[in-house]
């Protein structure tokens, strides 16, 4: 398989900043802190937000720098709450971080820190309990996934549009409702994974399978899960020997790490595939409800939306996977396993989803946060 020029130009040029990011610069753990300089957006990157969220440059710039400072301020305003804390989320359309909280003696304690404030009825440690019984349920097919949103202050349970009918699923939405409050919404498709059948120009393979990098870390690549199992070979564009699946879970989650040798090196940054510049990663600072994402990935290259929902349960044909983050941006068959990025920080690595880039659709990643503690890796960072 070959790479075009402008391609094996872009990789020559990531191998000096592979050197030059790992000659002294520390790398980002699980527990990222919260990012304080102002977000480093490629031109690629400010592009893709320019198409896929309608936004000009600037508006973009300022987005960014919004969603920075929300996320910056966060874990504070979740403290200043304490056990009031209904949930967070980045608001669009004031550019600040919206908080609820059960308790109205907590609203200026909240307000101090920057945040929005909305009373409401019921506290998050109350709606991730419903959510947790609701993983208990064995869920049909026409019902796609399952989630808590702060905003309304409800678990939201996502039903196929043309099986709401469906005996089994409305049995599982009766006993949904048993549990707690919950909102039913509908949704156009069945989630399914993004993983393909082998084709030419692609980052890597294992068996027959193409997937996508996610992020560099020391020693390997982050991907998702279902593309291999532990062990698995793995080939590059090239069809040369990168590594081995080192771990891999799926389903219950979908994640994976691949260890890299063989002349392979990781460098600390997400593809444009020729079509827009590469994008530095910096961190792992987890961007909040309603910030705006951008996905790279083999197939389809970049395209953005927003985080529209995190912790969520998605129901494959293979089984449940749990605590995802859903996006509102497209995805197509082996995009699997690429990085998702919201300005320069590391969000997760693409699961599945239902749509495509054609007409549109959703897409859910599972946390980089979440893959770095489980296997104790550390992301590359410039």
């Amino acid at each position: 398989m070959r790479r075009t020029t402008v391609l094996r130009t872009g990789m020559s040029a990531l191998l000096v900043l592979g050197a030059w990011a790992g000659a002294g610069l520390a790398p980002a753990s699980a527990a990222a802190p919260a990012p304080t300089a102002e977000p480093q957006a490629s031109a690629g990157l400010l592009d893709a937000m320019e198409r896929d969220l309608g936004l000009t440059k600037d508006q973009a710039r300022s987005r960014l720098a919004a969603e920075r400072a929300a996320t910056a301020i966060e874990s504070t305003a979740r403290r200043a709450a304490g056990p009031a804390f209904g949930g967070a989320w980045f608001d669009a359309g004031t550019g600040k971080l919206g908080v609820a909280i059960t308790d109205r003696a907590k609203d200026g304690a909240v307000r101090a820190t920057g945040a929005s404030v909305r009373l409401v009825t019921y506290d998050a440690a109350r709606l991730d309990a419903v959510k947790k019984k609701i993983d208990g349920f064995k869920a049909p097919a026409g019902v796609s996934s399952w989630h808590v949103d702060p905003r309304i202050n409800r678990v939201v349970v996502n039903v196929v549009a043309d099986q709401q009918t469906d005996n089994d699923v409305k049995t599982f939405l009766a006993r949904a409702r048993q549990a707690g409050p919950v909102q039913v919404q509908k949704t156009a498709e069945a989630p399914k994974t993004f993983a393909a059948g082998t084709v030419g120009g692609d980052p890597y393979y294992t068996g027959n399978v193409r997937c996508s990098i996610g992020f560099s870390v020391h020693g390997g690549f982050v991907t998702a899960g279902h593309c291999g199992g532990g062990g698995a070979a793995v080939r590059g564009w090239d069809g040369s020997h990168i590594g081995n699946f080192q771990g891999s879970s799926f389903p219950g989650d979908d994640y994976a790490w691949v260890s890299v040798g063989s002349g392979w090196w990781t460098v600390p940054v997400v593809l444009g595939w020729g079509t827009v510049p590469d994008q530095l990663v910096r961190g792992s600072a987890e961007a909040p409800i309603g910030a705006s994402i951008c996905r790279s990935g083999s197939t389809t290259h970049w395209h953005c939306g927003a985080v529209l929902a995190k912790n969520e349960t998605v129901n494959y044909s293979q089984g449940a996977v749990h605590q995802m983050t859903k996006t509102s941006v497209c995805a197509e068959p082996g995009d699997s396993g690429g990085s998702f990025i919201s300005g320069d920080q590391a969000q997760g690595v693409t699961s599945g989803g239902w749509g495509n880039c054609s007409g549109g659709g959703q897409t859910w990643h599972q946390p980089i946060n979440e893959i770095l503690g489980r296997y104790g890796l550390r992301l590359h960072t410039a």
